[in-house]
C-alpha cells in the first residue's frame, strides 16, 4: 500500500529514521559500558521492542503492570517497572508476572515495600526491588534520609531482593546526591546490582554520570517536537509524523485540520501543538477534539482544502496511546502496520 492510500489522520513512522535512532542509542550505550533498557511507553508495540532487544538492549522498561503483561505475553521477559505498584490487586498481578519473568520494580516508601513483600510471599517467589531516589523534578522518590531504612527493609525480606537504585532524570546535577546514596549503602554493607538512570535529555550526559550501570530511554526511538525544541534531536531524527488533511479554510490566514486533541494530544511547546513539515512557518495554535487550528499568516504558500500535511507532534508517547495502529513507512510505501498492543494500559 502506498502511503497516499491511508485515511487521515494516521500516524506514520519513518522506518529508516527509527532504525537509525535504535542503532545510535544502542551504540552510545555500548561505547560507555551501559546496559540499555528502552522504555516501551513511547510505542507500546512488542514488535518494536523486539527490534530494540535484537539491537542489544538487555530488556525493557514498562510504566505500569498492564503494559508489562502485554509485553511478557509477547515473550519479552526481562522487564523493569520504574513505578510504585500500590494496592493488593496490582501487586498480586505483579507477583504473577514474576513467576515466569525477570521482573524488577521500584519503591520509595516502606508501605510500598510491604505490599510488594506480601504479594511475593503469597506466590513464594522473590521480586527484585530498586529504591527510587528523589530528584529535582520533585516527582516520586525517597530522600537520602529514608534510603537506608528502605534498602535494609528490602534486603532482610526473604521474598525481596534489593537490586539497587533508580533515578529520573539522571542528569549531572543529581550526581552528588547519587554518590552520597551509594556511600550510605556501602557503609551499611549493602551491595548494589544496578544504578538505573533515565531520560532522553539525561542520556546526553551519561558519560558524566559514571555511577550509572543502566540507562532507560523511551522517546529517542521516534523523537518529537519537544526533543527538537530542547536541542536533543534534529528534525531529521523525528521518525513519527501525523498525516492530516486540511478540511476547512475559513479565512485567508486560517486552516483547519482533521487532527485535534484526540489525535495530537494537548501538550504544547511555546504554545504550539506540533510542527507542520510542509509549512514550517505555520502555527498550530489551538486544538478541539477533532479540529486543529492553523495560523497561516506567516506563510508565503498556503494549503487548500483537501491538501495533506504532516505534523511532528509535541510528545510521541501520548500520540501512540491515542491510536489503534501505527504505520511503518519506507520510500512512500507502508511496509508494516502495527497494532498498538498496549494502548490504554495505564493501570
Amino acid at each position: 500500500m502506498h502511503v497516499d492510500e491511508l485515511e487521515t489522520p494516521s500516524v506514520l513512522i519513518d522506518l529508516d529514521r527509527m532504525e537509525r535512532n535504535i542503532s545510535r542509542m544502542q551504540t552510545f550505550c555500548n561505547e560507555r559500558g551501559l546496559a540499555f533498557r528502552p522504555h516501551i511507553k513511547t510505542h507500546k508495540i512488542p514488535d518494536i521492542a523486539r527490534m530494540q532487544v535484537e539491537a542489544g538492549a538487555v530488556g525493557i522498561a514498562c510504566q505500569k503492570v498492564s503494559e508489562a503483561e502485554v509485553f511478557t505475553a509477547a515473550g519479552l521477559n526481562d522487564v523493569q517497572i520504574p513505578y510504585n505498584i500500590v494496592g493488593a490487586a496490582k501487586t498480586a498481578r505483579l507477583a504473577d508476572l514474576a513467576l515466569y519473568n525477570r521482573i524488577t520494580v521500584s519503591a520509595d516508601h516502606l508501605s510500598v515495600v510491604a505490599g510488594l513483600a506480601d504479594a511475593a510471599r503469597a506466590n513464594d517467589i522473590t521480586i527484585r526491588v530498586l529504591v527510587e531516589l528523589a530528584t529535582d523534578i520533585e516527582r516520586a522518590g525517597a530522600s537520602l534520609d529514608d534510603l537506608l531504612a528502605l534498602a535494609q527493609r528490602i534486603d532482610r525480606d526473604e521474598h525481596l531482593h534489593f537490586a539497587g537504585l533508580l533515578l529520573y532524570p539522571s542528569n549531572p546535577a543529581m550526581r552528588p546526591m547519587l554518590q552520597e546514596a551509594l556511600d550510605i549503602l556501602h557503609r551499611a554493607g549493602l551491595g548494589v546490582d544496578v544504578v538505573s538512570g533515565g531520560g532522553t535529555g539525561a542520556a546526553r550526559y551519561a558519560a558524566e554520570m559514571l555511577e550509572l550501570t543502566e540507562l532507560r530511554v523511551g522517546t529517542y526511538i521516534f523523537n518529537d517536537w519537544s526533543t527538537v525544541s530542547k536541542g536533543w534531536a534534529a528534525l531529521d531524527d523525528c521518525a513519527m509524523a501525523v498525516r492530516a488533511t486540511v478540511v476547512s479554510r475559513p479565512t485567508t490566514d486560517r486552516a483547519i485540520l482533521d487532527s485535534g486533541s484526540k489525535t495530537l494530544a494537548s501538550e504544547t511547546v511555546d504554545g504550539l501543538y506540533g510542527h507542520i513539515l510542509e509549512y514550517p512557518q505555520a502555527r498550530l495554535y489551538k486544538l478541539n477534539e477533532e479540529h486543529g487550528y492553523v495560523d497561516l499568516s506567516a506563510c508565503d504558500d498556503r494549503p487548500v482544502i483537501g491538501d495533506v500535511v504532516h505534523v511532528v507532534p509535541v510528545h510521541t508517547c501520548v500520540v501512540s496511546n491515542l491510536h489503534d495502529r501505527l504505520y511503518g513507512v519506507r520510500d512512500g510505501d507502508v511496509e508494516v502496520t502495527w497494532p498498538v498492543a498496549a494502548r490504554g494500559k495505564v493501570w
